[in-house]
């Protein structure tokens, strides 16, 4: 048998030296309200796990829905808007 835990020990010790880059933060700075409205999804769903499913539960789902909806399409429209201003 041969032990592969030295080789995992050497591969994730050097990934976790690193800070996300300005780059990286600023991405999720981006797609920040798009987490928030799956964060409430999945809130709304795990919800109606518990109990029977009411009118208030069915709007409430909907409604997050289409805030997911919402904010995929504002970062989608942000990713393929033009840069102005000289970036190319």
């Amino acid at each position: 048998m041969i032990p592969i835990a030295a080789l995992q020990a050497t591969v994730t010790a050097a990934s976790l030296d690193f800070e996300p880059s300005a780059a990286e933060l600023d991405a999720i700075e981006v797609e920040m309200p798009l987490i928030r409205a799956e964060a409430e999804l999945l809130d709304a769903l795990i919800m109606r796990i518990d109990r029977p499913v009411n009118e208030l539960d069915v709007r409430r789902i909907r409604r997050a829905r289409n805030r997911v909806m919402a904010a995929r399409r504002d970062v989608t429209n942000r990713a393929t808007t033009p840069l102005t201003g000289g970036a190319a």
